[in-house]
């Protein structure tokens, strides 16, 4: 994904207006959030661009949920992105905190849902960019479904995911259920998501939010072999 052409003293507060429309997003849905209720149980296809699952991309069983455990690290071996991961919890306004801006490296994983590799969607967030350089989810969007996510684990084994679906989600269409809750009931899944979309000049934001799923697929201990 190519970085917009735009002044180097709006990065900051473009940033912090795409995040604002991904926070609202999550303060609606977060009253559901432990609990999957009033969750969409079906892929959405896609209020912009949606990747989806192209045809004769072969995906894994899924593999049954495991007892959870707090995330360390998250690796995208296809993308390059290795990065740590650190716990984040609401604001003031019931919002989920993204990282700081100091560690624009730094993945937020919402510690008051689920835990990857148990049951329901584990949400992780990060940064596209900053007013000078990229950050840790600027090549999110050129995930595709069959790639690989790796979470290390504080119990020692890693999650690991499988990508099932690709989807850009406008500013005006943004659906949190859809985009948040459970793509199939029962299962462990992931989410990484980030801003995306066209830059607003307007605004001096993104004008839509990209959301990978991913589902759990094996389980290793670090570096052993699967389980």
């Amino acid at each position: 994904m190519s970085a917009p052409d735009r002044p180097s003293d709006h990065g900051r507060l473009l940033t912090g207006v795409a995040w604002a429309v991904l926070l609202m997003g999550l303060w609606l849905w977060g009253r559901d959030i432990t609990d999957g209720s009033g969750a969409s149980s079906a892929p959405t296809t896609g209020d912009v661009a949606a990747v989806g699952r192209p045809l004769g991309v072969p995906l894994p069983p899924p593999h049954d949920p495991v007892e959870g455990a707090v995330p360390k690290r998250v690796e995208i071996p296809s993308l390059g992105i290795e990065a740590p991961v650190i716990a984040r919890g609401l604001d003031k306004d019931g919002a989920i905190e993204p990282p700081s801006f100091d560690t624009p490296q730094t993945v937020g994983w919402y510690g008051d849902g689920a835990e990857p590799g148990a049951k329901g969607p584990a949400l992780f967030v990060g940064h596209v960019d900053t007013e000078t350089e990229p950050a840790v989810f600027y090549g999110l969007s050129a995930a595709r479904p069959g790639a690989k996510v790796e979470v290390t684990r504080a119990d020692g084994t890693v999650a690991e995911f499988t990508v099932d679906d690709v989807q850009v989600f406008t500013r005006e269409r943004f659906n949190a259920d859809k985009a948040y809750g459970p793509r199939k009931q029962g299962r462990a899944e992931l989410r990484l998501i980030t801003c995306g979309g066209a830059y607003d000049r307007a605004s001096h934001s993104y004008d839509a939010n990209v959301v990978v799923s991913a589902y759990l697929t094996g389980r290793k201990s670090g570096g052993n072999g699967g389980t």
